[in-house]
């Protein structure tokens, strides 16, 4: 089952969508079992979601808003791909990278992405995001951590690299923290249908700027697993319903030194192969 919030910006409403018959697509809308798509939701709700008797809603021609609304905390995890970090000029990391994100850096799945004032190095990143559905603190093992898993999303982790390496002081998150620097979505995914294509370490991403391809790659090159990740960082933080752990990007993004940065008008499109598909446009602040 997938999740997504459809309408204008600050009044979107949740909505489920059942395409367990490919052929036919039905939207329910789920407003009289809650008010939004957010922690409280996937830790009560989303796992044993009965659609019978849900009113039907057709969402044609709407905007998609971000599928999760209020995350408490968007934690980012650096050069999870060895081949990223070999770009980025670094070793491996032996252990997981951790930096936050500004959660009101959400923004649609094909809403525009703001180039910040002074700008020069935006860059892109394809990254599968996590949405914890269950309270995970101090597990015991990668298997519990899977466990606490309430959605995977596409996420892409925007990057303005001078504010995030020059002009940083130390802390990466000036850079990862612009306005519109985190569209996810089109929608949350259960983790049912990820275990179904395999599991979350069997998907491919990719990423393309004007058409032209980007990053390509499997989540079965991270570094770090989805179930390790969350078992690691509970031992230094409590997650929550609804926070979101973006899991890292692979090789092929700008700060490589072999693709321009992004410049206003220009088109980015991140994909991972079932779980969705991000299309929006570069703008100017």
């Amino acid at each position: 089952m997938k999740f997504l919030r459809v309408g204008p910006a600050g009044a979107e409403i949740p909505v489920a969508l059942d395409d367990s018959t490919p052929a036919v697509l039905t939207c329910y809308d789920l407003r009289s079992l809650t008010a939004d798509i957010d922690g409280e939701f996937l830790a009560r709700v989303a796992a044993g979601l009965q659609l019978t008797g849900l009113p039907e809603i057709d969402i044609a021609g709407r905007r998609l808003g971000a599928p999760l609304a209020r995350p408490g905390v968007i934690l980012c995890i650096g050069q999870n791909y060895a081949a990223h970090a070999a770009e980025s000029g670094q070793e491996p990391p032996t252990q997981p990278i951790m930096f936050y994100k500004a959660p009101n850096t959400l923004s649609g799945p094909y809403d525009d992405i703001l180039i910040p004032r002074g700008s020069v190095k935006t860059d892109w990143e394809v990254e599968l995001a996590v949405v914890i559905g269950k309270r995970a603190r101090y597990l015991s093992s990668p298997e519990e951590g899977l466990r606490c898993v309430g959605a995977y999303a596409v996420s892409n982790d925007v990057s303005e690299r001078t504010f995030q390496i020059e002009a940083s002081g130390g802390q990466w998150s000036k850079g990862k923290s612009c306005e519109t620097f985190n569209p996810l979505g089109p929608w949350l995914v259960t983790p049912d249908e990820v275990e179904a294509q395999g599991g979350p370490q069997q998907l491919r991403l990719r990423s393309w700027v004007n058409g032209e391809p980007r990053q390509d790659s499997s989540t079965g090159d991270m570094i770090f697993d989805v179930g390790t990740l969350i078992w690691h960082l509970s031992q230094f933080t409590v997650l929550e319903p609804g926070d979101i752990v973006n899991t890292g990007t692979p090789q092929g993004v700008a700060l490589s030194g072999r693709f321009p940065y992004l410049q206003p008008g220009d088109l980015v499109e991140v994909e991972i192969d079932g779980i969705g598909h991000q299309r929006t446009r570069m703008a100017a602040a």
